[in-house]
């Protein structure tokens, strides 16, 4: 990837009791972004693909609030955390 990795920081979760969290594998896949890595990013961490434009979406509506917005911010978080658990879930039985 690149020099940046030494400055990513470590899961404790993973360092401490031995097993990733829901998080892990997500400063790697915003590097394979960066990259054009698109697939290994996917494949990293799902939910990456929610969470950008989810975060997108929360900045752009603190300065410029648009209709219906709340319920579109609502509705993209529920996906992305079920998109989390469901591959945290995956991750975990495979």
């Amino acid at each position: 990837m690149s020099s940046i990795e030494g400055f990513m920081i470590p899961c404790l979760n993973k360092q401490l009791l031995g097993f990733e969290c829901l998080g892990c594998g997500l400063q790697r896949a915003f590097l394979f972004i960066l990259h054009g890595e698109f697939i290994a990013a996917f494949k990293m961490y799902p939910a990456i693909y929610t969470l950008i434009p989810l975060f997108l979406l929360i900045g752009i509506n603190i300065f410029f609030k648009f209709k219906n917005s709340n319920k579109i911010i609502n509705v993209l978080a529920i996906i992305t955390v079920v998109i989390i658990i469901v591959s945290y879930i995956f991750k975990l039985i495979n």
